[in-house]
């Protein structure tokens, strides 16, 4: 992909808009604010008072319309919304200019995240999907620990959650949002799956779905390029939420919650066993925020970190998983 001159802000600042004010809006805006040069300009929501109550706790201005949002002077856009609008508004802001920082699952399946993909080349513009975990200080630390004390041939991920206790007025409930546990949950594991074993090449999946008609549990193991993968999610058990991670010298256990890790525990097959710790702080998406402003501010079009391909290939393992569970969604 060919790369943006660097960008320039007055005051070094980076001016952000944000588009949809729900919990995970107000979990960004925790990052956000630790990050010194990085500016909340302006916000837009479905309902005024939501907006107008997000603004008069954060600052910048309330917009009236996703238009005036993408008019306003802002670098970048964050789409908090649900997965059903990620990609009209992925595509809103490209057109507008902006660089686009957006919420997992990127979009709703593989088609419409290609069809994103493809504006932001036209349009020679920065997107990335938020996918926290990679950034994580424990998780860039245990990659460089093995990187130098390796646990050998990596060829089997098992990983899962099921978080009962969950509001059930949450957007993760609705049906016409997209939601789901594939949706909302299994898209991490899919992350840890394709990163350490690579390119998925066979979904096996089973799950149920209740009266709200999304997926209350639902469990797969994959085939990959380098080996397998067992994974679970769900709404109505209460599930552990570690990870582990093994290979032909040791193992790793990423300890719960593996998606907001903050320690793990490699047992070598020589009978070492090293404990990695490091917290995190201001909830954790300050991190894949600070990525992606390096990102914009050195002209960059995609991360090295979580390229194109492997939003696509998470997305394309959900889509296969929903497809055998039967999840299908308005409009698919």
């Amino acid at each position: 992909m060919t790369q943006n001159p660097p960008l320039t802000t007055e005051n070094s600042n980076l001016k952000w808009g944000i588009i949809g004010c729900g919990r995970i809006a107000h979990r960004f805006m925790l990052g956000l604010n630790s990050l010194p040069g990085n500016v909340l300009a302006a916000s837009w929501s479905r309902r005024a008072e939501t907006v107008d109550a997000f603004v008069a706790q954060y600052g910048g201005k309330a917009c009236t319309s996703v238009d005036e949002l993408l008019a306003s002077d802002i670098d970048a856009v964050y789409i908090a919304t649900l997965p059903n609008s990620h990609a009209e508004y992925c595509i809103k802001a490209f057109n507008a200019g902006k660089a686009v920082l957006c919420e997992k699952p990127a979009t709703l399946n593989l088609p419409e995240l290609d069809e994103v993909l493809a504006v932001a080349r036209e349009k020679n513009i920065l997107f990335m999907e938020g996918m926290k975990p990679p950034f994580f200080p424990l998780y860039r630390k245990l990659l460089d620990y093995v990187e130098q004390d390796p646990i050998g041939r990596v060829g089997y991920v098992r990983a899962g959650s099921s978080v009962a206790d969950i509001d059930r007025e949450h957007p993760n409930f609705s049906y016409e949002l997209a939601g789901g546990s594939l949706m909302g949950i299994g898209i991490y594991e899919a992350y840890l799956a394709i990163s350490w074993l690579g390119a998925t090449q066979e979904v096996q999946a089973m799950g149920y779905i209740d009266d709200t008609r999304i997926d209350m549990f639902s469990i797969f193991q994959t085939k990959h390029e380098h080996g397998y993968a067992q994974v679970y999610c769900g709404f109505d058990l209460h599930g552990k939420g570690d990870a582990l991670i093994c290979g032909t010298l040791g193992h790793i256990t990423i300890q719960k919650n593996w998606w907001n890790p903050a320690k793990a525990t490699i047992d070598y097959l020589d009978g070492r066993s090293i404990e990695i710790s490091e917290p995190f702080t201001d909830g954790g998406l300050n991190y894949e925020i600070a990525h992606f402003t390096d990102l914009l501010r050195t002209g960059q079009l995609e991360s090295p970190i979580l390229p194109h391909e492997m939003s696509r290939g998470m997305i394309a393992m959900i889509d296969e998983a929903r497809k055998q569970v039967g999840l299908k969604f308005i409009g698919e």
